[in-house]
């Protein structure tokens, strides 16, 4: 009988992804990228995406994940020169092959501190550092003058994202910052496996949410850290105008809402007045 109902939820949750994409515009996306990456199971080092749930969930949020960075872009066209993107938590390169296959003319870097993700993504050729975030501006391989930053689903992974984002802004040149945080309705604390003493699961910073916070509170924390929000989007895993909009509530049971996606420019007007 579990079995039973746990499929009848998988195909309950993956129609529900299907409508949500398409009413929210991502389908064509969500076709694109399949065909520059057909197989997604090395996409992370902890888990393996398989299965038609897990697949439909992760291809959407690409989808909204790499329109969000080719948002953040348009303006830095007007360059005659490749752009520096750097990619900050990449676990596989696969956002930097999308990019450079849509949009051409990318001078790509991968951040990560994980050695497998570091070896994954150097073995598809593109150029990648060893680093923990907190300290990328430390860093002797990291180059400071950088077009673009983006992290996509890391910052909810730091232990301090306040000072992630504070160094960012004083310490890195940048034009634009892109990211990506789960959508919470409500702010909270993560470290789901010790709230739900789940002990069988490990501990690390890939798979460990510390702060899962709401987008108005993430928007105080980029403008207290330097930053200014010129674009808000927000995803949800669910149709937002259709019979199926209840499975809001079900959503954030089992998983989130969705993704906030905001692209940030450097503006110290809050920051410079602490401390």
């Amino acid at each position: 009988m579990k079995r039973v109902l746990k499929s009848f939820l998988m195909k309950l949750l993956t129609f529900s992804l299907t409508r949500a994409r398409k009413e929210q515009g991502y389908e064509p996306l969500v076709l694109k990228l399949e065909n520059i990456i057909p197989d997604l199971k090395d996409q992370y080092s902890t888990f393996v995406v398989e299965g038609k749930y897990l697949e439909t969930k992760v291809r959407n949020q690409h989808a909204f994940q790499v329109q969000l960075i080719m948002d953040a872009l348009k303006p830095l066209k007007e360059l005659n020169r490749d752009i520096v993107v750097v990619d900050i938590g990449d676990s596989s390169g696969n956002h930097l092959i999308y990019l450079n296959k849509l949009l051409g003319n990318l001078d790509t870097v991968s951040v990560n501190l994980d050695k497998v993700a570091i070896e994954k993504i150097r073995s598809k050729g593109l150029k990648a550092i060893y680093s923990y975030a907190e300290d990328l501006h430390n860093n002797s391989e990291f180059n400071k003058e950088t077009d673009i930053f983006f992290s996509l689903e890391m910052l909810e992974h730091l232990e301090n994202p306040t000072g992630f984002l504070k160094n960012m802004a004083e310490r890195a040149v940048c034009k634009r910052f892109a990211l990506s945080v789960p959508l919470i309705n409500k702010s909270r604390v993560g470290l789901h496996q010790i709230r739900n003493m789940n002990f069988d699961i490990p501990m690390s910073p890939e798979n460990t949410h510390i702060y899962e916070l709401s987008p108005d509170d993430w928007d105080l924390l980029f403008k207290f850290s330097g930053w200014k929000v010129v674009k808000r989007v927000k995803y949800t895993q669910y149709p937002r105008s259709s019979y199926l909009f209840f499975m809001k509530y079900l959503w954030r049971k089992l998983d989130f809402d969705g993704f906030y996606g905001v692209i940030l420019e450097k503006d110290d007007t809050y920051s410079k007045r602490y401390g």
